[in-house]
């Protein structure tokens, strides 16, 4: 699963000049971005324009009754989108990118705590995850406008730690992602992700294990004795 993830390291400008975000959407640097939060994503407008807006993290079908029920559908497994009652017309229809430039996994250790990874692409720059949206009403002015993380196997750097992991698309996939118009084998291929090569990772102190923390230190190595236990 991805439960938590980064955009710290690049400014608003350089962002904007990468997607296709605008200029009016807020773009703050988050550290520790958690489920239930606003995020920065591309969607489409009806006539299949990217367009930046904020999505709540935690997808809310339409037919929901709850908007608690969001913060159970974090992600969605990229083997059965087109399958499962929740996503099919999404991923059919509305289909977005999530903007970051990391992201967290905790790994299993058979003494102590579970140590958290930071894993990002191999040359550090900003990307989009895969992601799938949707608008949520309740009477004629509360509207939700959620999403949700694509996640699939993770890679061979990834699997000791987790054996899933979001999907980082390729920025050639971006484009098709979007499209109103691809197909189906044509978004399968870019939920196949990055390579294996072109992710990286490393172990990140226990700041992050706070979700109400959204601070630089969430990116800082383990404490000393941490890395005693991380190595033992």
């Amino acid at each position: 699963m991805c439960g938590r993830y980064s955009l710290a390291t690049t400014d608003p400008a350089q962002l904007r000049a990468r997607f296709p975000i605008g200029e009016r959407l807020e773009i703050r640097r988050r550290f520790n971005v958690a489920p239930g939060d606003d995020i920065v994503a591309v969607t489409t407008d009806r006539e299949g324009t990217p367009r930046g807006e904020l999505l709540r993290w935690g997808f809310l079908p339409s037919w929901a009754r709850d908007p608690r029920e969001g913060f159970k559908m974090i992600n969605a497994r990229a083997e059965t989108l087109a399958e499962r009652p929740a996503y099919r017309a999404a991923f059919a229809h509305l289909r977005c990118l999530i903007i970051a430039d990391g992201f967290y996994e905790w790994q299993r250790r058979e003494h102590g705590p579970k140590q958290p990874f930071h894993i990002t692409r191999s040359d550090h720059q900003p990307f989009a995850f895969a992601g799938l949206w949707s608008v949520w009403h309740r009477g004629e002015q509360d509207e939700l406008r959620t999403c949700t993380i694509i996640t699939t196997a993770a890679t061979a750097r990834v699997a000791p730690v987790h054996d899933r992991m979001p999907v980082i698309l390729d920025p050639t996939q971006e484009g098709p992602w979007l499209d109103p118009s691809s197909t189906r084998p044509e978004l399968e291929a870019a939920l196949r992700g990055l390579p294996d090569a072109q992710t990286e990772l490393r172990p990140v102190g226990r700041a992050v294990n706070d979700t109400h923390y959204d601070g630089p230190n969430c990116l800082l190595e383990p404490a000393p004795d941490d890395q005693r236990q991380l190595f033992d």
